[in-house]
């Protein structure tokens, strides 16, 4: 019988598979490579070693969860086709999960007092841009995914009620903006997981929220950016 949740995280340069016990909930193993523009030929590597050590196999996994962006364009569009065709191919359900909203319940499941903090977490964008959202501790929804442009007056309005917590990739460009505000707080070092992809999609396994494998895209929350080559 077909027990485990398999989670894919490609949504930045860490390159993330995990595996959990539908039933139970629990981590049956987790790998992951940091290594730029990788992910297209280590990701089916990861997932083929991660359920040779941990003694499965591809015909043990009852549902595929994806991290579903904001994140690299690129990233995003490798994970979101390995998911779907490990789906076809198994006949199993997809489930795509917030990149934003992964990160934000990474850290609140760390955090001492979770209920002190509003998770607001940043992926780097383009120059003084990031992907941001902001989550309570419980996972609901404040802000809902958008791109900012980071001034001194960027979610002022939040800081000025609570305290936010701010993490990802982008938080660095936010922070010395806001260094005088004692409601703003920054944790260095936190990056997508596919164990929290898996958390998050044992919940929505739960109640059903499948996608449809064969219309699925990721949320990329802008187009990608091109260039015109000369002489066009």
């Amino acid at each position: 019988m077909s027990t485990l949740l398999l989670s894919l995280e490609t949504s930045s340069p860490v390159c993330s598979v995990a595996l959990h016990h539908l039933t139970t909930g629990r981590l049956v193993g987790q790998t992951e490579l940091r290594l730029e523009k990788s992910h297209s030929s280590h990701l089916s590597v990861l997932i083929s070693q991660l359920l040779e050590n941990t003694l499965h196999t591809l015909t043990d996994v009852a549902a595929v969860a994806v991290s579903d962006g904001p994140g690299s364009y690129t990233g995003l569009r490798i994970g979101g086709a390995a998911a779907k065709g490990l789906c076809y191919a198994l006949d199993v359900p997809l489930l795509a999960i917030s990149t934003l909203q992964s990160l934000a319940r990474q850290v609140a499941s760390r955090t001492a007092r979770p209920e002190q903090y509003l998770y607001c977490p940043m992926l780097d964008a383009r120059r003084m841009e990031v992907y941001a959202a902001l989550y309570c501790a419980d996972g609901s929804e404040v802000l809902v995914p958008t791109p900012l442009l980071l001034d001194e007056t960027t979610l002022a309005e939040q800081l000025g009620g609570q305290s936010l917590l701010f993490f990802g990739s982008g938080a660095a460009k936010f922070q010395p903006l806001v260094a005088d505000n004692p409601r703003a707080a920054f944790l260095a070092g936190i990056e997508p997981s596919a164990v929290s992809v898996g958390e998050l999609a044992l919940a929505a396994y739960q109640r059903q929220e499948f996608r449809d494998v064969a219309y699925y895209e990721p949320f990329y929350l802008k187009e990608v950016y091109t260039t015109t080559p000369k002489g066009k």
